[in-house]
Parts: C-alpha cells; sequence; structure tokens
C-alpha cells in the first residue's frame, strides 16, 4: 500500500506506468522536449544557488559555479538520467559554521575531502546499503523535503531576511520582516499567476514545459508592465566569469584535517543520502533501478573538482528533478542543457535573468511542493502497520527540524528495532512424543527465526526438567541468524546435559556444526539440511580454529 503513494505521485505528473528498456531515440522533439526542460530547471537553479550560498555564508558565485559543475558532472556521470544536482539547503546548512570559524578557504578543502570520501563510497559499493531504507522512511523523506522546499520560499515574502545565526533552526526563517499591504498582495497574486499557468498549460499544449510558460507569461507581465516586485537581481548579481582552477589556500597539516574532516564526513553522509533517496524516487517513478554505486562516483567526482574551481560543492536536489521530470526530460541531455544554460546566465545573460520576477520561480517552487508531498501518505495511514505511520510522520518531522541524515538514520533505526520486535514474537514450538526403543522422545518443531530478539523467548519454549530423558531439536521451519542464537543454543544444550538427558538438533547448516562449540556433536546430519549463510562475524569462527576448536 505505501508503494501506491509513489505511484499516485507519478500519475499526477503524467509519467508513463511504461518501463524503458532500451536507450531513448534522439528525435528533434526530444530534443526540444530535453533542451526546454534544461531551461527551466536553470532558471529555477539560480535563486536556489544564490540563497544557499548566503545562507552559507558565501558569495553567491560560490553557490552559482556549485551548481554549473556539480549539475554538469552529475549530468554526464550520474546512476539516473533526468536527476538534477546542485548547491543544496541540506549542505548549507552544515556549511555555515565553518565559513563562520575558518573562512572560505576551508569550506573548498572540505568539500575536495567530502568528495573523495563519497568516491570512495562508490567504489567500496556502500550506496547499496540505501537498499535498507524501508518505504515508510523514504515517503517520511519526500514529504519532509517538499515541506523544507516550502519553507525555504517564504523568505521571498520577507523585506529583511532574519538575522544570521551558526546553527538555524527549522522555524528561523519566520524571524524576518515580512512585506506588508499592497505589496504582498502582489506577490501573491503573482505567485497564484504562475501556479495557475503552470496547471493550465499542459491542458492547452504540451509544446512547451509548464513550469517555462509560467515563468515566461509572468516575467513577460512584470516588464512590460513595468510592475514594481522583487526580482532575481535584488537578491544578488549573478554575473562573472568562467570558475577558475584554485587550490584551496589552507595549510597542510594535521591541525587542517582535524578542522575539516568532522565537516566533510557529515557533508559527504548527507549528500549521499539525499543523492541516493533521490535516485530512488526518480527511479520509482519512472521505473528504473540500480545505479547507486555510479552515483556515488559522480557526486563524488562533482564536488571534488567544485572544491578546485571555488564552489561550495552540492549534491541531488528533490525539486529541481522534479521540475525536469514533470517537464517531460528522461535522458542526459536536460541536465547538461541546464548546467549550460546556467553558465550562460553567468557570463552573458545575467542582465535578462536578474529582471525575473522572484514571484515566478516562487510559484514554480510551491507547484513542485504539491507534487513532490506524497499526499497518498496521508490517506493509508489508517491502513498500513501503525508502526509505518509513525515512521512516515517521524521522519518527516526530524527532516524538517533537524536534517536529512538524521531523519533517516533514525527511521531506518526505528523500523529495523520494530521489525526486531515483532520477530522476536515469532518464535514458537509445535512439540510430539514418539515412542521409541529407548524410550519416550520429544520432538520441539520450531516454528520462526532465531536471533538476538527470540533467543530469550526461543530458552521458554523448553521444559527440561519435565521432558523425557530424550529430546529433539527440529530447526527445519526455523532460521538460526547470529551470534546470540548459537549462543542460545549453547545454553540449552548445557541444561539437558546438567539434567542428564539425551538432546539432538536436526536441521542445522554446516556454519552452526562449525561454530557451536558444546553443542556441536550434538547434532544430527541429514541430506535436507539448510545451506544458509550465518550473520556471525567470521572472527569467532577464526577466533575458534585458533583455541583448537
Amino acid at each position: 500500500m505505501i508503494r501506491t503513494a509513489l505511484s499516485d505521485f507519478a500519475d499526477r505528473i503524467n509519467i508513463p506506468a511504461r518501463r524503458r528498456t532500451g536507450p531513448m531515440t534522439f528525435t528533434p522533439a526530444r530534443v526540444k522536449t530535453e533542451v526546454l526542460a534544461g531551461l527551466t530547471v536553470a532558471l529555477a537553479l539560480v535563486p536556489e544557488a544564490v540563497a544557499f550560498a548566503l545562507v552559507a555564508g558565501v558569495a553567491p558565485l560560490v553557490g552559482l559555479y556549485a551548481a554549473f559543475i556539480v549539475g554538469l558532472i552529475t549530468a554526464v556521470m550520474g546512476g539516473r538520467p533526468g536527476m538534477i544536482s546542485g548547491a543544496t539547503g541540506a549542505l548549507a546548512v552544515v556549511m555555515v559554521g565553518l565559513v563562520a570559524l575558518h573562512g572560505v578557504e576551508y569550506l573548498f578543502a572540505t568539500v575536495v575531502l567530502m568528495g573523495i570520501l563519497q568516491i570512495l563510497a562508490g567504489i567500496f559499493r556502500l550506496g547499496k546499503f540505501i537498499r535498507l531504507v524501508p518505504h515508510p522512511v523514504m515517503l517520511g523523506f519526500v514529504n519532509g523535503l517538499a515541506i523544507v522546499i516550502g519553507m525555504a520560499q517564504l523568505s521571498q515574502f520577507q523585506t529583511t531576511p532574519p538575522p544570521k545565526v551558526d546553527h538555524p533552526g527549522p522555524f528561523h526563517i519566520l524571524n524576518g520582516e515580512w512585506m506588508q499591504g499592497s505589496q504582498l498582495l502582489l506577490m501573491l497574486a503573482l505567485v497564484a499567476l504562475t501556479m495557475f499557468l503552470i496547471w493550465v498549460t499542459p491542458k492547452i499544449t504540451k509544446a512547451i514545459p509548464a513550469p517555462l510558460a509560467g515563468i515566461g507569461i509572468v516575467a513577460a507581465l512584470v516588464i512590460g508592465f513595468g510592475i514594481d516586485v522583487r526580482t532575481v537581481g535584488d537578491m544578488s548579481s549573478i554575473a562573472g566569469g568562467l570558475p577558475e582552477f584554485h587550490i584551496p589556500m589552507v595549510p597542510i597539516n594535521l591541525e587542517t584535517i582535524q578542522i575539516i574532516l568532522p565537516y566533510a564526513v557529515i557533508l559527504a553522509a548527507i549528500g549521499l543520502i539525499e543523492s541516493l533517496l533521490t535516485l530512488n524516487l526518480v527511479g520509482e517513478i519512472v521505473e528504473e533501478r540500480g545505479g547507486a554505486s555510479q552515483e556515488c562516483v559522480a557526486q563524488g567526482i562533482a564536488n571534488t573538482v567544485t572544491g578546485f574551481f571555488g564552489g561550495m560543492g552540492g549534491c541531488a536536489m528533490i525539486g529541481q528533478s522534479m521540475i525536469n521530470i514533470k517537464s517531460g526530460a528522461r535522458t542526459r541531455l536536460s541536465g547538461i542543457t541546464a548546467a549550460l544554460f546556467l553558465l550562460a546566465f553567468i557570463l552573458f545573460g545575467s542582465g535578462l535573468i536578474e529582471r525575473i520576477p522572484l514571484a515566478a520561480l516562487v510559484g514554480v517552487m510551491f507547484m513542485v511542493v504539491i507534487g513532490t508531498f506524497a499526499w497518498e501518505s496521508i490517506k493509508i495511514m489508517a491502513r498500513v502497520p501503525k508502526i509505518d505511520a509513525f515512521v512516515i510522520v517521524l521522519v518527516t518531522v526530524v527532516t524538517v527540524w533537524h536534517d536529512l541524515a538524521v531523519a533517516v538514520v533514525v527511521g531506518v533505526i526505528v523500523s529495523a528495532l520494530a521489525y526486531a520486535w515483532n520477530a522476536s514474537r515469532r518464535i514458537d514450538a509445535r512439540t510430539e512424543i514418539s515412542n521409541e526403543p529407548g524410550g519416550d522422545t520429544k520432538v520441539y518443531r520450531l516454528e520462526g527465526p532465531l536471533f538476538f530478539g527470540s533467543a530469550e523467548g526461543f530458552s521458554e519454549l523448553f521444559d527440561v526438567k519435565g521432558d523425557p530423558d530424550n529430546v529433539i531439536v527440529d530447526f527445519d521451519n526455523s532460521r538460526v541468524v547470529d551470534q546470540s542464537a548459537l549462543q542460545a543454543i549453547e545454553a540449552l544444550a548445557a541444561k539437558y546435559q546438567a539434567a542428564g538427558k539425551t538432546l539432538q538438533l536436526r536441521h542445522l547448516t554446516p556454519d552452526c556444526h562449525d561454530l557451536l562449540t558444546n553443542a556441536g556433536q550434538l547434532m544430527v546430519d541429514s541430506d535436507d539440511d539448510p545451506e544458509y549463510g550465518l550473520a556471525v562475524d567470521y572472527g569467532i569462527r577464526l577466533g575458534r580454529l585458533g583455541s583448537g576448536h
């Protein structure tokens, strides 16, 4: 049922349900769609990159260069065509403390180290662990980021931004001075007009991406009638030259490593988590799989290069990725085009881009928020298990209140503990008495997994004192998972041995035979013994071999 939320999202943005099984043909119509999608994304990237640069306490061009370099490299090398990467708020809020304490050069060095760590994560294929993130966590991630994207737009309704602090909270944005009277009404009207145009354009024509139509028409009205509203140029000038190669001016010593390493680890983790979750989300929408390790390497190379060219680093952007997909893009061309358009804006088109009203771009982002939020997750709350509903809400709240990395880790831990608790209650045994020449024999036929959570319940299944002299424990319908399970079997064997009774263990794997010390000789081999591997540290096996067991 949770998967229906993502399916519903795909339906709402008119994404074909059929999986693309081969490379897409670049017809003139396809190229047009990709280029226009890239232009739309580039226009939406400008205020975001500038805003996040200001949040991090660096010059706007530092954010714009990051958006260009990270966007271009990940578009060429990333694990999922159609994804857009650039400077993000999730990284900016971590960078602000580093910049305030040590300066921008240390930020560039940190971004380089962040990229190297991400490359190593890709080489060692650590991206595959993103599959451990359950769907409730995915939905919480989507909902949380939608709220964060929406809250980020509120700054455009302020005449004075909130005061700078090293560690801004989620509602710090509300501390600014807000627009009043006709100024606020005009801003709201233009935002609403943009949102209406984005909604109605697909019903009229699909020749142009709806967000681009909304931006173009509202910008034309504002410029044509000379309407006095805030524009991109009011945030900061975006004019500049080509990014230049620049080795971070920091001393190469242990003290520098001690300063930048903690920040680099946090930034690398946040960047990969956000990128890989966006990879999965886009994969759910366009029905493609894989690419996690490739995305890690691409993000790492992009950030390493960015650090050497005066950029603040970045990661995947769910908002711009959704704009790209909604505009019809399905290939790498749109991401490459977006990056090149962004560079063109910096080099040649700053005068025109700076005249675009911020209200139009806010309207686009509000439509992204509406399209990104998994509204179906609200409907399914009453139908899914309560723990899943709790995880969705928990991850959403923590994403908004703290940050994405913490939210995902908390969600995974809560989901894992809930699974362990449920599994621990599934251990049970059916018993039967058989009459054999050596006397009565009691057979325990176990049901359910035996692991650290169910070890105590396992020991409570047996009546050592009341059992006959011969006892058989059959693991045919059970599974021995970890060292705690092996220890529980050892303890059970010791109890029966102390009581002077015979215990036999059936249908255990060769791994169990190797790792069980005292109970190993109690196992009965048969042709239908299972062959699954145990999640037990090889150090246990090696330690026993070294001690002669």
